[in-house]
């Protein structure tokens, strides 16, 4: 299986603040790859850097052969490599179906936003019944849900997910997660996802990696990873 997205010696930060130190880690295509840490070990900086949020200070991000390093996030984007940030962030005071079609803004992803609208209300019908309705409005799994829509609207090949369960029942993190899932098993979509729920995370995830002040201290199998007593002792409770 080849690399969709190779991160090299990446460091990044915010003005003079260093955040992010010599970070290394690749996804392979299909492949869930799972980043793991505490709040404030720079998992989310790592997703904004590699997507082009955040300028770098060294290192290079490749994506599907092409070094996007210094791309601004729009052109991440329209390559097929696009983030869902925390809280999936949608407009409140729009409907859920607007809120997807602004997901197909670049020129490819336009010129098939019907036939991908109708696509993504056929894979979540709870968005079908709800198409017209206010997006603030919604339950936090319903907007989670939309969010990921939203992304996929922009024809992606790398989805790039901040923390998708956080503040969700347990119900709903189970159906987000069978989502993720699906997306990689079936329609052969890469996943990089960040979580505070490591142990659902790391069983999904085919490779993990943990982050700790802004490096990577540990990668491996996702497997492995959850039975490592540093990690179950740290993330897990265990």
């Amino acid at each position: 299986m080849s690399a969709l997205l190779e991160v090299t010696a990446l460091s990044a930060g915010y003005g003079q603040v260093p955040v992010l130190h010599d970070i290394g880690l690749t996804v392979k295509r299909g492949e869930i790859v799972a980043v793991i840490g505490a709040n404030g070990a720079g998992k989310t900086t790592l997703l904004l850097a590699i997507c082009g949020h955040l300028r770098l200070t060294a290192g290079r991000v490749v994506f599907d052969g092409a070094e996007i390093s210094r791309e601004p996030a729009h052109r991440t984007v329209s390559r097929g490599l696009v983030m869902v940030p925390e809280g999936g962030r949608l407009f409140p005071f729009m409907t859920v179906q607007e809120n997807l079609e602004l997901g197909a803004f670049h020129g490819r992803a336009r010129e098939q936003r019907r036939a991908r609208l109708e696509e993504m209300l056929d894979l979540f019908p709870v968005m079908a019944e709800r198409r017209r309705q206010l997006a603030g409005r919604l339950s936090g799994g319903e907007r989670q849900m939309v969010a990921i829509a939203r992304a996929m609207m922009s024809l992606p090949s790398l989805l790039l997910l901040d923390e998708p369960s956080l503040g969700l029942s347990p119900l709903m993190v189970e159906r987000v997660f069978d989502l993720v899932r699906s997306l990689a098993e079936r329609r052969g979509i890469s996943v990089l996802l960040v979580e505070q729920n490591v142990g659902e995370a790391l069983e999904m995830s085919s490779r993990g990696y943990v982050m700790e002040r802004g490096r990577i201290t540990k990668s491996g199998e996702g497997s492995v990873l959850r039975g490592d007593a540093d990690v179950q002792r740290a993330y897990m409770g265990l």
